[in-house]
């Protein structure tokens, strides 16, 4: 088969020429150009995998694709349509002769050198539509002949038989303008009585042809080659079953397959998980692309390699592949590859905080300071842009670990941006918004950080890679628990599509983000039995999401607390404070366990020793201006207090920081918050003397109080939460002397219990 000619583009030679013959009208000139150009053109307009393998017919043309652009427009000759002239000038080529002929022909449009024109009186006498040699027309024009030219017999004989069977649906339509056409009119040797149906030469040609054995081949290797640099994008999703049963299909019908196809197999076999078959198909290309092209991709190879082994767990055969890789991109020169091979080394540290020992002792990488400031420096020079505003955003999130200055890491994350849209770096999108909406998430603006996710989402998903888009959904799906809609959450988790948790990473993630949302949801349900199954389900598989891990254990502490096991709730959480200390954990992770630590130790009957723990945390989120952790350190620094019978204190903490609390818009804190209130009016009551206007004012406002809490814990779902604050209520309205709504709210109570039970069951 040959390497770029195939019968379609025959097809549209034939079209391009019937425009340059003067005869289609100025009302089909658009839609006959747009057709031609969609094919000839790479398509800019196609989003996905599922889109192009849908709309692939750019590779394989059906001849009723040219019936359909062509039929409905009217030619300049009387009463025929473009598409009778296009069936004229296909049947015209009866022979291979006349497809060299054809071929030849195509020189006429395009215009000669200077030279030529001045020695040939004829040239100025043509009138036919000439186009420029490097217009999409004329570089098509000249491609195909040069690739006709260089046919050896063999390829020319099989492109003209394949053509002949591609024209031979048109039989029927030709023989409408031509009743004297027969079955063997497709080469005129033989209605010339030249070569007889019963002749061995006959045999030898058309055998296949008259006995209906030959297989057709609609595509080129340039074709195949096309497909297969389109799958070759390793952040995208997996090949779709029609794009492999077609690429199968390809391989079966003879064309000649790139060593290109094996790269594709090698990710494929990645994204689903089949490590054997994923190394064997490294190798393989590798192997063709080192004996054709000497040690030039030798680091490519390497760089693989070592994204190979880390997406399957070998770690430490992943860093050494990088170091080689390292290693020889220095030895050949290879800017790009080096540039990316070290920022791949930056991002590996920081998502496995465990390994940093290891990769240090090699010395490739200094600080993090010293190796974004060494990336951004080489991107500006090689000219890497994607990987400058990666290192920007690389820069945001270090300031942001580190609880250094937001106006840093809002500089850094504007420079991105601008980059982002100077340069068209479409695929930074993800990672750009995600990066801002965290900011805000952390700033307490939770409305913010929604509408940038969400706007990502609605404008940018579709240009974007697979994971991105699956942590800006799964980043929605948090925010929606937050403020306890978990059917929402739940529902638009399901309604991922199918194509990207075909890929075996994604899938895990996926199903990790699921089993933490239903833990979660389980927690406040109170159903331990439960909750206890989706936890040992995500013990098993390690969390590649720093942040998910830190919630799966802020959850595992949380289910210890509701089981009043305090001791081995603050044995967990030593253990994770020691491991974040070791691995430099993020501010924000080291505020959470502090104050989970401060109200442990106030349910232990310790709140001394809470009090100085909620008050560091408190300090270092101020610093930090990471304020949801720091309302979040307050409320629990009030607990503190109100233990300590401190109630005024805490009355007034609480209040002053309520309206901050409620832009949060996490429901849990907004209970926990209101419920403290209550707790300090309660204590404030509990001070005055019985009967007095302020000792009624102070249960009123406690009332009120725990009214917006179990209203909060309601949307949650929190059992234990909601009847507390119906015990709560029962006390008050007992204290009032109201011993009917008193037994209303126990009343209430044992419904809540009974309901929660029904529900478990």
């Amino acid at each position: 088969m040959s390497r770029y000619l195939t019968p379609a583009k025959i097809g549209l030679l034939s079209v391009v020429s019937l425009y340059a013959d003067s005869v289609v009208p100025t009302a089909a000139t658009i839609p006959v150009l747009s057709f031609i150009m969609s094919y000839l053109l790479p398509p800019k307009g196609l989003t996905s995998r599922a889109e192009f393998s849908d709309a692939g017919d750019t590779t394989a043309i059906p001849i009723e694709d040219f019936q359909r652009a062509t039929i409905k427009h009217a030619s300049g000759i009387p009463g025929r349509t473009l598409w009778d002239l296009l069936l004229k000038k296909l049947w015209e080529i009866n022979s291979f002769d006349a497809m060299h002929v054809f071929f030849d022909s195509l020189s006429l449009l395009l215009p000669k050198p200077q030279e030529e024109q001045q020695r040939e009186s004829d040239y100025q006498g043509l009138r036919r539509m000439q186009f420029s040699r490097t217009s999409p027309f004329g570089t098509f024009i000249r491609r195909a002949q040069l690739e006709f030219a260089r046919l050896q017999l063999h390829d020319g004989i099989t492109l003209w038989k394949n053509f002949v069977t591609y024209r031979s649906t048109t039989l029927s339509m030709w023989r409408r303008r031509n009743p004297g056409i027969g079955k063997l009119s497709f080469d005129t040797n033989l209605t010339d009585g030249q070569l007889g149906k019963n002749e061995l030469l006959f045999a030898i040609l058309y055998g296949d042809l008259d006995d209906g054995d030959h297989a057709e081949v609609t595509v080129s290797t340039d074709d195949l080659e096309k497909l297969l640099e389109f799958q070759r994008d390793p952040s995208g999703v997996r090949i779709t079953e029609n794009m492999r049963k077609r690429l199968t299909q390809m391989a079966l019908a003879g064309v000649t397959v790139p060593s290109l196809l094996h790269y594709v197999k090698f990710l494929d076999s990645w994204k689903s998980g089949d490590y054997p078959s994923s190394f064997d198909s490294l190798h393989r290309y590798f192997d063709y692309t080192m004996h054709n092209r000497d040690r030039t991709f030798y680091q490519y190879a390497l760089l693989n390699l070592a994204i190979l082994q880390k997406d399957f767990g070998c770690f430490s055969e992943a860093i050494a592949a990088i170091h080689e890789t390292i290693a020889t991109a220095r030895e050949n020169k290879d800017m790009g590859c080096l540039n990316y091979s070290l920022s791949w080394l930056y991002h590996f540290s920081k998502s496995y905080p465990d390994r940093l020992n290891e990769i240090r002792e090699s010395g490739v990488l200094g600080t993090d300071k010293e190796a974004l400031s060494f990336l951004k420096t080489k991107a500006k020079e090689s000219g890497m842009w994607s990987l400058l505003s990666t290192s920007l955003l690389s820069d945001a999130k270090v300031a942001l670990t580190n609880g250094e200055s937001l106006a840093f890491a809002f500089e850094s994350i504007t420079k991105a941006t601008h980059l982002n849209l100077v340069k068209r770096l479409t695929a930074g999108f993800g990672s750009e918004m995600g990066m801002q909406s965290a900011l805000f998430n952390r700033l307490g603006v939770s409305y913010l950080a929604w509408a940038y996710n969400e706007l990502f989402l609605e404008c940018y998903g579709v240009y974007s890679p697979a994971d991105d888009v699956l942590y800006a959904i799964c980043r929605g799906v948090t925010a929606l628990a937050l403020k306890g809609r978990y059917e929402d959450a739940l529902r638009r988790m399901d309604e991922i599509g199918g194509d990207i948790l075909r890929t075996l990473k994604l899938q895990q993630f996926w199903t990790s983000h699921m089993s933490v949302l239903k833990l979660r949801r389980s927690l406040f349900r109170n159903e331990l039995s439960a909750a206890e199954s989706f936890l040992s389900q995500l013990r098993t598989n390690r969390q590649p999401d720093q942040e998910l891990a830190l919630v799966v254990r802020l959850l595992e502490i949380n289910l210890h607390m509701r089981r009043q096991d305090h001791t081995k709730a603050m044995d967990i959480l030593d253990k994770d404070a020691k491991e974040f200390h070791e691995h430099g954990a993020d501010v924000f992770q080291q505020i959470k366990l502090m104050v989970l630590k401060a109200r442990i130790y106030n349910k232990a009957g310790i709140p001394q020793k809470g009090f100085s723990v909620a008050i560091r945390a408190a300090s270092l989120a101020y610093k930090a201006r990471l304020l949801p952790a720091l309302w979040d350190a307050i409320g629990a620094l009030c607990k503190v207090l109100i233990s300590l019978k401190e109630f005024e204190a805490a009355t007034r903490l609480m209040e002053s920081i309520m309206p901050q609390v409620l832009e949060c818009e996490d429901c849990e804190l907004a209970a926990t918050s209101f419920s403290c209130l209550a707790d300090a009016h309660m204590g404030l009551a509990g001070q005055m003397n019985a009967g007095s206007l302020k000792r009624k004012e102070h249960l009123v406002k406690a009332s009120g109080y725990l009214d917006r809490s179990f209203d909060d814990m309601s949307r949650l779902g929190d059992v234990k939460g909601q009847c507390e604050m119906m015990a709560k209520k029962a006390t008050i309205m007992h204290l009032n002397g109201d011993c009917v709504l008193a037994s209303d709210y126990a009343a209430k109570y044992l419904d809540i219990q009974k309901a929660a039970k029904e529900e478990a069951v």
